[in-house]
């Protein structure tokens, strides 16, 4: 099984940073998977937000974050951080960890089994 356990949510002002980490553990976890981070803000869907393969090589994010908001992974210490400046109040959501393909980056909710708790982010205007 693997664990994934976020942090680092909050409240923040528009324009305000943020920075989530994830931790990974349990006896089947990878430092090959890839690691991603969703959200789901209330009333829609899971949506992509950023993801980062095993060897930290070109990272994708949703266009909606695109400069503004970092991935970075630490694979010695399994972890994924997400490094979220210029924050919006359309950035509010839950935020999720999740691990997933060790062979691709995927952008898909449905390639990703393993999924942390999940943190809150509200960003206020």
């Amino acid at each position: 099984q693997v664990q994934l356990v976020e942090s680092g949510g909050g409240l923040v002002q528009a324009g305000g940073s943020l920075r989530l980490s994830c931790a990974a553990s349990g006896r089947t976890f990878s430092s090959y998977y890839t690691m991603a981070w969703f959200r789901q803000a209330p009333g829609k869907e899971r949506e992509f937000v950023a993801a980062n393969t095993w060897d930290a090589g070109s990272p994708a994010y949703a266009d909606s974050v695109k400069g503004r908001f970092t991935v970075s992974r630490d694979n010695a210490k399994n972890m994924v951080d997400l490094q979220m400046n210029s924050l919006k109040p359309e950035d509010t959501a839950v935020y999720y960890c999740a691990a997933g393909p060790t062979n691709f980056l995927s952008k898909s909710r449905y390639d990703y089994n393993n999924w942390g708790q999940g943190t809150q982010v509200t960003v206020s205007s």
